[in-house]
Parts: C-alpha cells; structure tokens; sequence
C-alpha cells in the first residue's frame, strides 16, 4: 500500500486557515448574529476571536508535540483514550458528510441566479461531481482549488473594508455614526443574553478552522507550518469579522438590517453605489460554499481513511490511488453526500434541519476535547481553563436553544457511536 504525500504546501495551509474563519457565516449570517446582539455583537465576535485563539493555539502545541500525528484523531487519543478517539474520528466524518450536503444545496441556490430554468437538483448534482473529481485528483489540487477560494473571499473583505471606510469618511458624519450605534436601544439592546445567543451564532461561522488538524499526513514539514498557520489568528479575525461588521452597523441601523433578508454586505455594497452588487455578493457566497463544500471532501475522505487503518471501519476503505490519495474512503463519502443532497432537496418537512444540527455540537466536541487534550498534557493554565469552562457553557447554550428534535438525533448518533466502539473492542 502506497503513503498519502506531503504535497500540501505553506501557502495551502495559510490560506485554508485563512479561508476556516471566512464563509457564508459572515456574508450571510452576520444579520443573524446583529439582529440578536444588536451593537454589542462586536464583542461577541471579539470574545469569540479570543476563544478560537485558545483553540488554535492548543491545537499547534499539540502538533508540535505530537510529530507523527497525521489527523485529529491521533491528537487527541494519546491523551484522551482511544474511546475519544474513535468518536471523533466517527463524528468528524458525518459531520463533513451533512456539510458537503447542505453546502451542494445552497450552491445550486446561489448558481439559480444565473441559471433559473435548470432544476435545483441538476445545479447540486454537477457541482457535487466537480468537487469529487477535483479531490480524486493529487491532493495539490485540493489545496491550489482551496487557496483560490480562500483568496476570492478575502479579497472580498478587503475590498469591502476599504469602501466602507471611504464611505464613513466622506457620507456619512461622525453624528449619524453615533446614532445607528446608540440611537435604537443603545449598545446592549437585547441586554447580556442577546450576545449570549449571537455567541452561538458565532461559534457557528467560525467552526471548521480546525479542519487544518487534518491535512498533517500531508503538509509540508506541519510542525512549523501549522504552528506558524495559527499564530495570528486573532488579528484575522480583526480584520475579516469585527472591522466588516463596525462597518455594517455604523453605516446602517442595526435594527434595519434586522428587517432584511439579503446579506449586509449587499446593502452596504448598495448604498456604496457598486454596480451589480447582488451578482458580485452571490458569486462570492457560491465560491464560499464551494469552499466549504470541498473542505468537507477531504475531511471526510480522511477521517474514513484514518478510521479504517484503525480497524475501526472496512480494511478496502485504505486504498490509495498512484497519487496518494485515499480514493475508495472519498468515493465512499462522496455517496452519502448524493444521498444528503437527495434528502435537502426532496425530504418533507424539517428532516435535513433537524441533521444539520450535527455540525453545531460536532465544532463543540472537537473544540472542547482540544483543549482538554492540552490541559491533560501540558497541565491546567487560565486560558486554557477559562477556555474549557467557555465551551462547556457554549455547550449548554446550544441544547437550550436549539430544537429538541435534532438535539434527540445528535445524541442518539453519539450513543450508537459509543455502542460500536464498545463492540469493536469486544472482538477477539
């Protein structure tokens, strides 16, 4: 059996992390995250800029530590046990699956736009076969795809922060920026559990990040690329979540974007006067689902791979073509992504909601079994303790507030998968 190839360079990984934090959350989702914070949402995202940091740092330091690790899994399991493991490595994968899914859907959505006489189904059905053949190909493919869809969405965020301070320079008045900031309930209009509930919301838009955790079988010398790829995380986030969205809301009333149901970028992009706004902003959100979407086949393929050379799934699924990459796992995982945009398009009432729960706790439990891998190795330090603390709360937060239907699913998932591992190590 051949090796999967280091053949994912530096830059791959910078901008995949670069890439991790920027998705449909922040061009779509951002209203959400506004309407239930209000002003004080940039503290939101600044309490959870400090939180991911911790994540991501606890993440490098176990690479550093763990120089033969080549996924998330063997992270993890030498300090939490192999039932930890085994879970996650099972949770991961279902994870991306319901992604992958989910993230074909809307992309036929964005690419109805141009295309409204062909069925949505169609659209799904042909970005879902670009994105497997682009990953059955050599794994520097992956990485040069991702690279590109990383760098249109940042050049997005740039361009937009620039025009929006041009704007605030010259059409708008000091006055009026205090205004749309104050004037509708002041800061906290929605008090302390309005940036609560956008902490979810948050959390949300930034989960997928640590996906970086693997590619370490096939990065270019990872203890000092994924260290390095880590490190200014926190001003990433300045930059492409908190500096956009002080721009959103001192241009526009947060109460107004409210009542909305296109992307904020789009009304301060329309307010700007840029011509064909809404072309731009849904090309942008069809490059940012496409990302995810193909972020989501090479997790998946890998955590089945991994899985099986474990014994934890079918020996065949470790095979790997000339060019290293594992083709059946991704063939495999690629099935069941048909089969989730099925679902998507044709299930009645809320079944694919009710499954896109997963995600959610998926970000939790890989987050909080991070840190506490790093605390269990490297002893308890205050932020790693104020961080662990912070995601169980989080934690909490989700099972409160999200509906109890998918919440049933999640945990049922999480008890077949503990039923299986205490199968598999009752095999002779």
């Amino acid at each position: 059996m051949s090796e999967m190839k280091r053949n994912l360079k530096p830059r791959h990984i910078l901008m995949m992390t670069l890439g991790g934090t920027i998705g449909a959350g922040i061009f779509q989702g951002s209203s959400s995250s506004i309407e239930l914070a209000g002003p004080s949402v940039l503290l939101t995202y600044l309490a959870g800029g400090l939180l991911l940091f911790v994540v991501m740092r606890c993440l490098a330091e176990l690479v550093i530590r763990h120089g033969t690790a080549r996924n998330l899994r063997e992270l993890i399991e030498p300090s939490l046990g192999k039932a930890a493991g085994y879970t996650v490595g099972w949770v991961y994968w279902l994870n991306w699956v319901l992604v992958m899914a989910a993230e074909m859907a809307a992309a036929s959505f964005f690419l109805s736009f141009w295309f409204p006489n062909v069925p949505l189904w169609v659209l799904a059905l042909l970005c879902s076969i670009v994105i497997t053949l682009i990953n059955l190909l050599h794994v520097n493919m992956f990485g040069e795809t991702e690279y590109w869809l990383a760098g249109i969405k940042i050049i997005t965020l740039v361009l937009f922060v620039i025009i929006g301070f041009i704007v605030l320079g010259t059409q708008s008045s000091l006055q009026e920026v205090q205004d749309n900031l104050t004037a509708h309930g002041g800061l906290f209009p929605h008090g302390f559990m309005g940036m609560v509930s956008a902490m979810l919301v948050v959390m949300f838009s930034f989960g997928g990040i640590e996906m970086i955790g693997m590619t370490l079988g096939e990065t270019e010398n990872p203890q000092t690329t994924i260290p390095k790829a880590t490190r200014s995380i926190i001003m990433r986030i300045l930059l492409f979540y908190i500096l956009p969205i002080f721009i959103i809301i001192s241009l526009v009333p947060w109460n107004r974007l409210a009542e909305q149901t296109q992307s904020p970028f789009v009304t301060v992009f329309t307010e700007a006067g840029i011509p064909y706004v809404d072309g731009i902003m849904n090309f942008v959100l069809l490059t940012a689902v496409l990302s995810a979407a193909n972020t989501g086949m090479y997790s998946s393929s890998r955590s089945l791979y991994d899985q099986a050379l474990k014994g934890n799934a079918p020996r065949f699924l470790t095979k790997l073509s000339p060019a290293g990459v594992p083709v059946r796992a991704l063939l495999f995982s690629t099935m069941f992504l048909y089969v989730g945009v099925v679902i998507a398009f044709f299930a009645k009432g809320e079944t694919f909601n009710y499954l896109m729960v997963f995600p959610g706790y998926t970000v939790m439990i890989v987050w909080t079994m991070l840190v506490l891998s790093h605390i269990k190795q490297h002893g308890i330090q205050f932020t790693t303790g104020l961080a662990f603390v912070a995601l169980l709360a989080i934690f909490a937060g989700i099972i409160f507030t999200t509906n109890w239907i998918g919440t049933t699913i999640m945990f049922s998932v999480l008890l077949l998968i503990l039923l299986s591992y205490r199968r598999q190590i009752k095999k002779p």
